[in-house]
């Protein structure tokens, strides 16, 4: 566990995971505008100030990348001219639940961060399909502001950002620390673990790397899914391109818009 949430000006709401992709310079010495792109969790318990933080951003576009059992779950909260875009990155089955409730079963074959790092290739090779119309969405800059969000706002929301970021142009090492963010912003106890809660009290509990490995981030699990794109798509450029359908065009309009 940290200490507490970060005083990262790039996270505005620890309560919900809620961070500004801004902020971050690319290789060319560029700065990605703040204020038009968000990355967030589920935003359903959000009240007083962090409910008006939420709503101090003008967000014209939620992006939503999780499944429908997990919408219902935790919908929403009404928000003024907000259009959500629903756009499940997940399959029927929820590979992620399916991994985590194996992990978290004393009767089952001991798993471990390695299985997640195998989901995150999978989010390269299995769910393709899934993800492209989540870059269309989000390249339109008649969308913006837009808040990308899934139900902690880390894993499938991560990946989705670091190609964002890549695609901008922000160093790989730059990707990698702004995921890591969540590690030290996230509000695990009262945030995290209430969605891991009805399995945790299912049975005994797990040991703290378990948890951890479930309720954080970490360097491998993204490395995976990048050291994928490398062997199955020839680099991160090409699967930008050709994978995730972000042309020339696309990605210059993108930068104009995103980059000072």
């Amino acid at each position: 566990m940290h200490d507490g949430p970060t005083s990262d000006p790039r996270v505005l709401v620890a309560a919900a995971n809620l961070r500004d992709l801004g902020g971050l310079t690319t290789t060319e010495g560029l700065r990605v505008r703040t204020g038009l792109l968000f990355r967030a969790g589920y935003l359903c318990d959000l009240d007083g100030p962090d409910r008006d933080a939420l709503d101090s951003l003008g967000i014209r576009t939620i992006l939503d990348l999780r499944r429908p059992t997990e919408v219902a779950a935790r919908p929403h909260p009404e928000m003024d001219g907000v259009e959500i875009v629903q756009a499940s990155v997940s399959s029927d089955d929820n590979e992620f639940a399916v991994l985590a409730n194996a992990m978290l079963d004393p009767d089952s074959e001991p798993l471990g961060p390695d299985h997640i790092a195998a989901y995150f290739r999978g989010n390269v090779t299995d769910r393709l399909d899934r993800y492209r119309p989540v870059f269309e969405t989000a390249t339109d800059p008649g969308r913006y502001p837009l808040l990308f969000n899934c139900t902690a706002g880390k894993d499938r929301t991560g990946f989705a950002c670091a190609l964002i970021h890549h695609a901008l142009g922000v160093p790989a090492q730059t990707v990698l620390e702004d995921y890591l963010l969540t590690n030290e912003a996230i509000d695990y106890e009262g945030y995290v673990l209430p969605v891991l809660a009805p399995r945790l009290e299912s049975g005994p509990l797990p040991d703290q790397e378990t948890i951890m490995s479930l309720a954080g981030v970490r360097p491998e699990y993204l490395r995976a899914a990048f050291e994928t794109i490398e062997t199955e798509f020839e680099g991160v450029e090409r699967y930008i391109e050709d994978a995730i359908g972000l042309d020339a065009g696309k990605r210059e309009r993108l930068r104009e818009r995103l980059l000072d």
